[in-house]
């Protein structure tokens, strides 16, 4: 593999300070396919990639992710590299994101931020904010994943058009990343340089209202992820919930001698919704592991019968390694 069948993908908004650096710093390191694409800048964004030798198209939508979604429709090379174009990220730490790629050791790579985090690169507020995401993520999806809201990435196109994605804005990287986990996509964790925008250079990124999103997006993306997590959260707060109106009703009653009829009721009520929501929690989750084996095996066998087809073998011939079960779904699939 080379940096031919590579694609550098920079999606952008009003990145005319920056943009031109970041193309020729890809371009000295020896990667040619360039490919931008641009929200609708009005700084001259697109003019600039486009005099720097990059293929450049404008996003029929808005928002960092539909640029990402979008822009695998004009991918024609096995590799992508994707970055920002505000050159805080290192065109000469390539080689190492696409190593695990190119070895077969990995299908996805996030750049790790925090292991070289230059001064004044991330303000305290932000470095915060990542650390609790990241924790968040280890804690909700199972795995850790070092900076889950890197936007420096490498990945193969055939594992992107295995997962499914939604997300129109700054909560791609998180989307990515629990999509991989979901799918078992195999990821790698590699560090990375990251340095200060420059000072004419703003950023479109709002801590708070994007962080929030992101905090919301991993909850909600945990429904089909992890819904042990997803329902029972929702079921012990909810049970927490009755048993402390309980326990305050039942005082009043015993030694107040005040009844309340009302906030019992509603104790009850909050008690069983709790006890509900854990009991589905607990079946959901047995249904998406059970979804998930038969997913993987059904992938294993499409894999077996493209390496046949890809060898000129017969396919009956595959037949032998397998099960009984996977026997049936191979003939199916014949």
């Amino acid at each position: 593999m080379t940096n031919t069948d590579v694609c550098v993908l920079v999606p952008t908004l009003d990145e005319a300070e920056t943009i031109g650096p970041v193309i020729d710093g890809f371009v000295e390191q020896g990667f040619e396919n360039v490919l931008v694409v641009d929200g609708g800048s009005t700084d001259g964004t697109r003019d600039l990639a486009r005099e720097r030798g990059a293929r450049v198209i404008e996003q029929s939508g808005e928002g960092k992710g539909q640029a990402v979604r979008e822009a695998f429709d004009y991918v024609d090379v096995p590799y992508v590299l994707m970055l920002d174009g505000d050159m805080t990220y290192d065109p000469a730490d390539a080689p190492k994101m696409l190593e695990p790629l190119f070895e077969g050791r990995a299908d996805h790579v996030i750049g790790d931020r925090f292991a070289d985090m230059h001064d004044g690169a991330m303000p305290r507020l932000n470095q915060f904010g990542n650390r609790v995401i990241n924790s968040a993520f280890a804690t909700i999806h199972g795995r850790n994943l070092g900076d889950i809201l890197s936007g420096y990435r490498a990945f193969t196109l055939d594992s992107i058009r295995r997962i499914e994605l939604e997300s129109d804005g700054f909560t791609i990287e998180t989307e990515l990343a629990v999509e991989c986990v979901k799918h078992g996509v195999r990821t790698a964790v590699v560090p990375v340089s990251y340095h200060p925008r420059p000072d004419d250079s703003d950023t479109n990124l709002h801590p708070v209202k994007d962080g929030g999103r992101i905090i919301f997006a991993l909850y909600s993306l945990a429904k089909l992820n992890n819904p042990l997590f997803y329902f029972g959260s929702v079921g012990v707060i909810s049970a927490l919930v009755g048993v402390g109106i309980g326990a305050w009703v039942g005082y009043e009653w015993w030694v107040v001698g005040i009844s309340h009829q009302v906030y019992a009721v509603v104790a009850g009520v909050a008690i069983l919704l709790g006890a509900q929501l854990l009991m589905f929690a607990v079946l959901s989750d047995m249904i998406v592991a059970v979804n998930r084996e038969q997913t993987h095996r059904l992938e294993a066998v499409a894999d077996r019968l493209q390496d046949d087809r890809t060898r000129g073998q017969p396919t009956a011939r595959s037949y032998d390694a397998l099960d009984e079960t996977e026997e049936r779904e191979l003939r199916a699939e014949d």
